[in-house]
């Protein structure tokens, strides 16, 4: 793994670190700078500004060591848009691959907001499409619609207890299947040993684990309290959807080491569906 260049390294995280006005003070941060005009329709000045305001103040974004490691895989569907770092990084390498459609979930209609309006300056709003809701609920809308038939390449990095729960229920719609790859963050930092428990476990597991449950949909009581009610203060469940998922599904999967924009260490846990047993 290569060095981390520490000038590039964000703000320290802080003990609150989002939902307290900073993605707010961003948008007039971004579109206060005196080369706005440069900004607009360049992915990559947009990015820039992003993470310059990173440097000021904390932002929990992939970053560009670890966005680089996804962006090689070239996504099209995203759980947890944030403030749009990720999916204007990999909505863009999709327009390059010439791809026509990049899904951004983000259950927070204010960061939605904040996605959208960033996306647009980074003219990247005829290939992104943000879609507000829980990520279950989104994953099935647009599956219903015939909007979402399969998923090639998936981000994972929103509401950690739902990794493996949203991941299960695209399997069981046929969402991903041999072929799909998955790329989940900060398996190491905050870390998710739930999902991958789940990933790196044979068909044989994992159809023990599938009738242990019963259907159960709480968070894995292995989550710290604070990852768990990160939402509560807006009153938003900590339900998971429960879904059965596919245990014949075979997953290769291994950790790529790389680091979080701040300089701290983290991975990516990247994991190929190679058949189904």
């Amino acid at each position: 793994m290569p060095d981390f260049d520490s000038s590039k390294a964000y703000a320290a995280q802080e003990e609150v670190f989002f939902d307290d006005g900073r993605e707010i003070e961003l948008l007039h941060y971004v579109y206060g700078r005196k080369d706005v005009n440069e900004i607009r329709g360049s992915p990559e000045k947009v990015l820039q500004a992003i993470d310059d305001f990173g440097r000021k103040k904390y932002m929990m974004n992939v970053g560009e060591d670890k966005g680089k490691i996804v962006g090689e895989l070239i996504a099209e569907v995203e759980l947890g848009g944030y403030i749009g770092y990720s999916c204007i990084l990999f909505g863009n390498a999709v327009r390059k691959a010439g791809g026509k459609r990049y899904y951004s979930l983000e259950r927070n209609p204010e960061f939605g907001a904040v996605i959208s309006s960033l996306v647009d300056l980074a003219g990247l709003g005829d290939v992104v499409k943000v879609e507000i809701g829980s990520s279950d609920a989104s994953i099935k809308r647009l599956h219903e619609t015939g909007a979402l038939e399969h998923i090639d390449l998936m981000f994972l990095d929103h509401y950690k207890p739902a990794y493996k729960t949203d991941l299960k229920l695209c399997e069981e719609l046929k969402l991903v299947t041999p072929g799909s790859v998955l790329a989940a963050d900060n398996v190491i930092k905050p870390g998710n040993p739930s999902y991958l428990e789940y990933v790196r476990a044979t068909p044989k597991q994992k159809q023990e684990w599938t009738q242990q449950t019963n259907g159960q949909s709480a968070p894995d009581v292995r989550f710290q309290d604070k990852t768990v009610q990160q939402y509560a203060n807006r009153g938003e469940s900590t339900a998971l959807h429960a879904s059965p998922g596919n245990p014949k599904l075979v997953y290769d999967s291994k950790l790529v080491h790389s680091f979080e924009p701040t300089g701290d260490p983290d991975g990516i846990e990247i994991s190929r569906c190679t058949g189904e047993e």
